[in-house]
């Protein structure tokens, strides 16, 4: 055998393990289309970013109208057109993943966005983006909160911190999460960096990446994705991170990323490796389980019991003779203060509502603390391990 066949055979395996490295453990190298036709920047811009994952071992197509050589295209001349080619790929299974502009997904399903914080340069999951989880709001952040934990595992991170966004309904989010970790899902809350803590993040836990899943309703997190993505760039061109991530909704069996038109090539070729990774991650098998999990946790259940909108009484509450009131309980809900504060009344506690350095606060006399806690623990307007500040 001549040394120019021993070489061959030799590079043949090394091209060989090569491949066995992308491919993992899904058995080929991932299968990504990105729809080209729509951007804000030009075909060219997709294109790009399309040749820049191929180069790094993604199997690549893009679907457009502008003819290319250096990855697999499919050729459409309008974007209904390239949807429908997208989605024939994807049923036919000649893909594994796609990226694409925008998506009609069902509701029951959003998107769980990626980006790179700026304070420490951390990678984060926004739980969700785009799409509608649930009609009602408290429903739709929980079910963020699975599906951002869904997308963490999937990018390899074993067990992913969940931080819920302090906007309204985050305290409502936390009451039901903790019942369902209560009951059996494992939720590894993070903690907020801030001094007083607690798994409902502050504006400074977003940039530091307090967590490694950020809860909060797709509206929110689809203002976030785009500050984070382009507030380098003045806001017409998407630099930064991983765009706005994969449909996630219980019984979607397809793995369609979003981005957006204003995307450019940095972030564009980040989606289609953040598809590729959630391929290998084997993200749909991931969503089967953790769905089954929260499910045995009684998630149904927990979601239909859950006290959204409360109300202390229809007949007159009467304030109880008034007290000093220097100790303080945080962690309602903004719009469940005022009945709180007659839950308490009921009771016979004299309680004043008021707004602390966190949020809304309940004031109370010092002698009464402990005991209005456990009313409003039990009233389900404060999680059961918060306590007094």
């Amino acid at each position: 055998m001549s040394e120019k066949q021993v070489n061959q055979i030799i590079g043949k395996v090394f091209n060989q393990l090569a491949d066995t490295l992308i491919s993992g453990e899904y058995g080929h190298k991932p299968r990504v289309a990105v729809t080209a036709m729509g951007s804000e920047h030009g075909e060219e811009t997709i294109i790009q970013a399309a040749v820049n994952a191929a180069r790094i071992g993604i199997d690549t197509t893009v679907i457009g109208s502008k003819s290319i050589d250096r990855v697999k295209l499919a050729l459409v001349e309008t974007e209904d057109e390239a949807h429908k080619t997208m989605e024939s790929l994807l049923d036919s299974k000649e893909i594994d993943a796609a990226v694409t502009m925008h998506y009609p997904f069902p509701i029951g399903v959003s998107t769980v966005g990626r980006i790179v914080t700026p304070g420490k340069g951390k990678e984060m999951f926004i739980a969700t983006t785009t799409g509608t989880s649930s009609t009602e709001k408290v429903e739709g952040m929980v079910k963020n909160a699975i599906y951002g934990i869904i997308t963490a595992k999937s990018c390899g991170i074993k067990n992913p911190t969940v931080g819920i966004l302090n906007v309204d309904g985050a305290r409502q989010t936390e009451i039901v999460l903790t019942k369902l970790k209560n009951q059996g899902y494992d939720i590894n809350f993070a903690v907020s960096q801030r001094a007083d803590g607690g798994a409902v993040m502050r504006g400074n836990d977003l940039l530091m990446g307090s967590a490694d899943v950020m809860v909060m309703d797709s509206l929110t997190g689809n203002l976030m994705m785009k500050i984070f993505s382009s507030f380098t760039t003045g806001g017409n061109y998407e630099s930064l991170g991983y765009g706005y991530g994969p449909g996630i909704g219980e019984g979607f069996e397809k793995l369609i990323l979003i981005i957006s038109r204003a995307s450019g090539t940095p972030l564009v070729e980040g989606a289609i490796k953040f598809a590729a990774e959630l391929v290998k991650g084997n993200c749909l098998k991931i969503a089967k389980e953790e769905f089954e999990k929260a499910h045995k946790a009684g998630l149904t259940e927990i979601l239909n019991s859950a006290k959204v909108v409360k109300k202390a009484s229809e007949d007159t509450v009467v304030a109880p003779l008034k007290q000093i009131v220097t100790s303080q309980i945080s962690g309602i809900e903004i719009m469940d203060l005022e009945d709180a504060v007659k839950v308490l009344w009921k009771h016979d506690i004299y309680a004043e509502s008021g707004m602390g350095c966190t949020g809304p606060i309940i004031l109370v006399n010092d002698s009464k603390i402990d005991e209005a806690i456990k009313i409003l623990q039990d009233s389900e307007y404060i999680a059961k391990e918060k306590t007094g500040c």
